[in-house]
Parts: C-alpha cells; structure tokens; sequence
C-alpha cells in the first residue's frame, strides 16, 4: 500500500485538522515533538504522511501530486486557481473576505466610481468588482497591513479577511460589502482521487460524519 500525504496548512488550520483526525484514530505522534526539525512526519502503520506548508504554496503541492490530500483556507483556494478537487468544508476557521473602508466610501461604491482597491487577494478583488458589481477599478496588490492603505490614502477601500472587526474599528475604518464566507476545506488532487478513490472516500464519509457529530 502507498502512502497517502497531507500537506496541512502551518498554525491553527494545522492544528484543529489534528484534532479532527485524532478523533478518526488517525494520529501522528512525531508531528506533537515540538522540537523536531523534520519536515515529513509518517505514521507506518496507516501509511500516512503529514507535511506543513505555507497556504499559498498548499494547493500547489495538491495540483502537482506531491501531497494527494490538502487543508487550506478557501481563500486560498480561490485566489491560487490550482487544479484540485474541492471536497469539504471543514468548518472550522471561519471569517468573511469583506470590502472596508471609510464609511465615506459606501458613496464611492453605489455610484461605480472608479476607485483604488488595496489587496492581498487581487483574484478575488478583480472578481468581485469586475464580474460580480460591474465596477471598474485599479487594483494594488499589497502584503502587509492592508488596513493601512485607506488612512494614508493610497486606496479608497481594500479587500481583506474580517476575523471580528476590530483591527478595522481600532482604525475607523467598517466593513461596506461581503464578498463571500471562508472556512478550511480540504482539496484532493484529481488523481490521488481516482487511485485512491476508496482510502479517501472513506476519510471524506468519516469526516463528514464527525462535522455532523459536532453540529
């Protein structure tokens, strides 16, 4: 039997997937040794093997088959475009990606003026404003505190992830518009599915069962 690889997105997606595995019985003890330097962790018995990866880079190693099986954010999924079968909502590491500002810019927004919209996610923005508003407006990809955009004037909104708001409200800036809900999902690569179709239907029908559980 081969080996069946997660790459798991490194934090708290990571952790909680743990947790949900560790209630199926599959676990992996090498991963709890918080000091070990090994970037492959192996459970022989079940021929498993875990590895941590940065979010973006998670559907990357799912579409080229280095990992068959994968747990990342939908944000990421959406805005890396990889080839891979989204096959759950885990339902843990829930937030919204929102469109904020000042309230001032509401106007801004209903009279599809063209405006500068700061991101991390310019797929997702372009998406939005393009296909789904019909607004034209330029877009500036961003890395750090996206929130700093509008205060220093270098946007009229931004398009990031809202947790609970109050990065936001510490800086008088307000959510304006929801662009769509996150949560983890898990994503198998296309032909992982067809040759191990069995071994990870049954991991899918476990996992869905267990979200039921805790409904």
């Amino acid at each position: 039997m081969r080996y069946l690889t997660f790459a798991l997105t490194k934090g708290r997606l990571a952790n909680k997937t743990l947790e949900m595995l560790e209630k199926l019985g599959i676990t992996c003890d090498e991963m709890k040794d918080k000091d070990s330097r090994k970037l492959i962790f192996t459970n022989e018995e079940l021929k498993l093997k875990f590895f941590l990866a940065k979010g973006p880079d998670v559907p990357t190693y799912v579409e080229y088959g280095a990992a068959d099986i994968g747990v990342v954010g939908k944000d990421t999924i959406v805005e890396e475009g990889r080839k891979v079968h989204e096959v759950l909502d885990l339902g843990f590491g829930k937030c919204r990606m929102c469109v904020c500002g000042y309230e001032s810019a509401a106007e801004l927004l209903g009279h599809h003026e063209l405006i500068r919209v700061a991101t991390k996610y310019p797929k997702i923005a372009k998406d939005y404003f393009y296909n789904k508003k019909h607004q034209t407006v330029e877009i500036i990809k961003m890395n750090g505190s996206i929130e700093l955009a509008p205060i220093v004037g270098l946007s009229e909104v931004i398009v990031d992830i809202v947790e609970t708001g109050s990065t936001l409200k510490e800086n008088g800036l307000v959510v304006l518009e929801e662009v769509c809900p996150l949560s983890a999902r898990m994503i198998v690569n296309p032909v992982s599915m067809r040759m191990e179709n069995d071994r990870i239907k049954k991991l899918i029908t476990d996992l869905r069962a267990l979200l039921r559980e805790d409904v």
